[in-house]
């Protein structure tokens, strides 16, 4: 999501199998044969990408089984929160914009904060932890829950679709250029009973972040190394901020993409890593829940959790379950449980309206028909 320039800046997945948990703070590789994919088909989506058949891809990463059996960069313009980075040169070592992929790190967060009883529930009102704003605390907002929150259902008037980022009128915009984001978010008219409507909302995801850093009483981007990078053996990031020093919770994170792909394979686990549980396997499954439907389906998706995207592919004739974080540009992180798979990909496409397009045929049409044996 374009920032400011004063910034620096799914269908029902049910059934869910969890693999063994994930170990050693970098990701085991394997040969693609050994894990059960066609290696000759990774190789030519590889090749297309190369050949310019997909524009402006800059990294693949395929882990079946825990472990790494797919990795290749590409170069291509991209930019950092908005600021031209000129032509890059993708390796292992370059951080890249997740976008909002940092959104459902919020969400990994929040129920981190859950586990360790810092949050008690989702169903208080968010209002209850902005004490500092007793004239927002109207019976029309007190009805806003945690939960609405975290399924973007919360209900406030929020629009960052219509218009681009950057004009003023764009909710996210107007929220990155307030002295208050978290009173923005809050002050915005009640259209719509909470629960009861979906609408994509970076504002949400701000509040939700304000409600760890409350409970938790630190700095998000603090509390993400504490309770989250450094167990996955995450090193290397970058938290954008606004000029405060407030992290920016909706889209400010940049990342390995190997973290991404560390990241996806912890849901896949069930939330463990190297031994220990490091988000509540009750939490992952909560989040992988349907908790809203998606009527406008942007991206292409159906039904919404907490803070991530859920979809169904078509694999050989088969009806597949897949979550995802998705991050403008074309950033992505694919679970498939039923596959063992954790697919990523990043890419600079910003503002082009074929990213859904280009993303869901890497993922779903050339990456997932590359599972040979389950």
């Amino acid at each position: 999501m374009k920032p400011h320039p004063a910034v620096l800046r799914l269908v029902f997945v049910c059934g869910l199998t969890w693999a063994s948990a994930a170990s050693a703070a970098d990701l085991e590789r394997a040969a693609p044969e050994a894990v059960g994919l066609d290696e000759a088909q990774l190789s030519q989506l590889t090749e297309d990408i190369r050949a310019g058949d997909y524009v402006n891809i800059h990294g693949l990463l395929v882990v079946r089984h825990g472990k790494l059996a797919w990795e290749a960069y590409f170069a291509g313009p991209d930019e950092r929160r908005g600021e031209s980075l000129g032509v890059v040169s993708y390796d292992a070592t370059k951080l890249h914009d997740a976008r909002s992929v940092t959104k459902s790190v919020v969400s990994m967060l929040f129920g981190a904060a859950i586990g360790q009883g810092a949050i008690e529930t989702v169903d208080a009102p968010v209002l209850n932890s902005f004490p500092e704003y007793q004239d927002l605390r109207a019976p029309e907002r007190m009805k806003i829950h945690l939960h609405h929150a975290l399924a973007m259902t919360s209900g406030l008037a929020w629009d960052e679709s219509s218009r681009p980022y950057g004009d003023p009128l764009n909710s996210e915009t107007a929220m990155d250029r307030a002295g208050d984001p978290y009173r923005y978010v809050l002050q915005q008219p009640v259209v719509s009973t909470p629960g009861a409507r979906w609408e994509y909302s970076g504002g949400d995801t701000m509040l939700l972040a304000a409600v760890i850093e409350r409970a938790v009483g630190m700095d998000l981007a603090a509390y993400a190394e504490q309770a989250l990078f450094a167990p996955l053996g995450i090193e290397r990031y970058e938290w954008l901020t606004y000029p405060d020093g407030t992290p920016i919770a909706a889209s400010g994170l940049r990342l390995l993409p190997r973290d991404m792909a560390k990241l996806g394979l912890l849901y896949l686990t069930g939330g463990r890593w190297d031994g220990k549980q490091i988000i509540p396997k009750f939490w992952v499954e909560a989040s992988l829940k349907p908790r809203a439907v998606i009527a406008e389906r942007p991206f292409g998706f159906q039904r919404y959790g907490y803070q991530w995207w859920l979809g169904t592919a078509r694999v050989n004739s088969e009806s597949v379950p897949f979550a995802m974080a998705v991050g403008w540009g074309g950033q992505r992180i694919m679970l498939v449980p039923s596959m063992n798979l954790v697919a990523v990909v990043t890419a600079g496409l910003y503002g082009d309206r074929r990213q859904t397009d280009i993303t869901f045929e890497i993922l779903l049409d050339r990456v997932l028909p590359t599972v040979t044996a389950r």
